[in-house]
């Protein structure tokens, strides 16, 4: 198991980023964060809505690309909690069903990187799973949609999935199963994420909603 706090703290550029698991009191964690190094990608906020949340532009004047960077990252599908760094929300909510929404989506289209979609849902039962859909061959082939299904999660204990493994041009894509993590407190993994390339960060625990943006001083 690795230390999440570290995992972050030693890794600039993870990307977007999903942990679901459990803290030391037992209860339901889950975390959602982005980052960015354009100034299209940093021109963003999360705010709040009805069923969960949305990405918004900080300063809308300045937006130059919408399509991949404003998408709804949360919503509930009737008592389980969706999560994912795309529009593929939308789709798994719209279906109804976890696994159908991810198969019907892939990686995004922004060669070079050809960006994973990376998704997770969490059910009532506290049981949940997590998706990567990305690039068998890293240069815009075939779809490898890969899903991970899990009974629960042991107390401190968490399952973390990015879209990255780190910085590079083009961006490596995430490597093999989620990573078994300890879980740190909300404040402790905003901290952890580098200073200049965070942006936002959700935080769920036990159903205790708490968002983090960078550019309203947080």
């Amino acid at each position: 198991m690795q230390d999440l706090v570290k995992l972050l703290e030693s890794n600039p550029y993870p990307g977007r980023g999903i942990v679901v698991g459990k803290n030391d009191a037992n209860q339901p964690v889950v975390y959602y964060w982005i980052m960015g190094r354009s100034a299209n990608s940093r021109n963003r906020i999360f705010s709040a809505t009805d069923d969960g949340i949305r990405t918004e532009a900080y300063k809308p004047e300045l937006v130059e690309d919408p399509s991949l960077i404003i998408y709804h990252p949360v919503r509930t599908m009737g008592d389980a909690l969706v999560v994912t760094n795309g529009d593929q929300t939308d789709t798994i909510v719209e279906k109804g069903d976890f696994v159908a929404g991810c198969l019907a989506r892939e990686f995004e289209p922004d060669a070079p990187n050809f960006t994973p979609r990376i998704s997770a849902i969490l059910n009532a039962d506290e049981s949940f799973a997590l998706s990567i859909l990305k690039s068998q061959d890293g240069k815009g082939g075939r779809c490898l949609r890969e899903f991970f299904c899990y009974e629960g999660a042991d107390a401190g204990t968490g399952y973390f999935l990015s879209t990255y493994v780190g910085d590079g041009n083009p961006l490596p894509s995430f490597e093999g199963e989620p990573i078994e993590v300890s879980m740190a407190d909300p404040d402790a993994v905003w901290a952890a994420l580098d200073v200049d390339n965070k942006i936002s960060l959700y935080t769920n625990v036990g159903g205790d909603v708490r968002l983090y943006n960078k550019h309203l001083g947080d």
